[in-house]
């Protein structure tokens, strides 16, 4: 794509974000029914953009765009999960969640365009790493499948750690600041230790979410723009579904199978079988991501969690404690939060 294209859809996601900090600078408790409206404007934008890409670029095009969408917004479920558990253990006030949250969507974004254009040349330049990027994948898909039972306070987080000890930190929250002054002395707040937490964990999201958007298509705009209209409404999806986390007991096995599929797919692009159709990678995406949250719906149809004991109760700040955390979200690894 040309220059100007890029820059004319950096300036549409600046905008959009420029209204959406305007429209929420009062730090008001964002309910149910705000949270929907913006979500629906959010996925609004994106579907609108993949009829802009259909009538400009053709169908084949459009419909590699709406595969990547449909996977990222999959998995950005996943992330919210994760949101969740941190605001809950660090007893986040809900006033001001949406900010942690908005500049987590900034980060997000940032860590998502640095990897595009990294994993893209990578795979244009040397075909092997579509076998390291799709047995990664793979790798994650079974990890969220099997392992998603494996929690680790946000507080092991080593990054959430090492700032503690570098920068002075009051373990207090000060309204929506980051910093604030005690004692004459200029110190950290506890909200900015949410936000690095929530910014730490989405850097781990980002690598296995763009490997899987590369699956499809290595064209950088495509994924990008995949990406940044999926990321846009996190926060708006956080809030929408803030109720309803507890009852997606079996999303993490859809998420698995998404990422599976991804793995094999980009696998496959290096053989004789080739890139898989995009009418089939479609088909797949959406069959997967709606049996699996229709299977966790009846599942837990007449209750507020999981089949067999009760539902965590919610926390003081309004967030839930989801009562399973996959394995992409919570540790990969010892000591390490996801």
């Amino acid at each position: 794509m040309s220059w100007w294209v890029w820059a004319v859809l950096m300036l549409a996601i600046a905008a959009m974000l420029a209204i959406d900090l305007f429209l929420h600078r009062d730090n008001h408790l964002i309910g149910f029914r705000e949270a929907a409206v913006w979500s629906g404007v959010w996925i609004a934008a994106g579907l609108l953009f993949g009829v802009i890409l259909w009538v400009w670029q053709g169908g084949d095009v459009a419909g590699t765009y709406y595969a990547g969408y449909l996977i990222e917004k999959a998995l950005s479920i996943d992330n919210v999960f994760v949101f969740a558990l941190i605001f809950s253990y660090f007893a986040v006030p809900a006033a001001v969640q949406h900010k942690v949250l908005f500049w987590g969507v900034i980060g997000a974004l940032m860590f998502r365009l640095v990897f595009i254009f990294v994993g893209a040349e990578l795979l244009e330049t040397f075909f092997w790493t579509a076998y390291v990027f799709g047995a990664f994948l793979i790798y994650t898909g079974y990890k969220m499948a099997f392992r998603h039972d494996e929690q680790t306070p946000p507080d092991r987080n080593p990054v959430v750690r090492l700032v503690r000890r570098v920068i002075p930190t009051d373990a207090n929250y000060h309204d929506d600041k980051f910093f604030t002054r005690v004692n004459g002395r200029r110190v950290a707040t506890l909200l900015l230790v949410v936000l690095i937490a929530v910014e730490t964990t989405d850097l781990i999201f980002a690598i296995d979410s763009v490997a899987a958007i590369l699956a499809i298509t290595t064209s950088t705009f495509i994924v990008w723009a995949a990406n940044a209209f999926a990321i846009l409404g996190l926060r708006s999806l956080y809030f929408c579904l803030a109720g309803l986390l507890r009852r997606f007991v079996h999303l993490h096995y859809g998420l698995a199978v998404l990422l599976a599929f991804a793995g094999v797919k980009l696998i496959l692009s290096e053989t004789p079988i080739g890139k898989l159709p995009i009418p089939v990678t479609l088909g797949v995406i959406v069959a997967t991501i709606t049996v699996s949250i229709v299977w966790s719906l009846r599942s837990t149809r007449g209750t507020d969690g999981p089949p067999g004991g009760d539902p965590a109760a919610p926390s003081a700040t309004g967030a839930p404690q989801p009562p399973r955390i996959p394995a992409r979200s919570s540790a990969n690894h010892r000591g390490r939060t996801r």
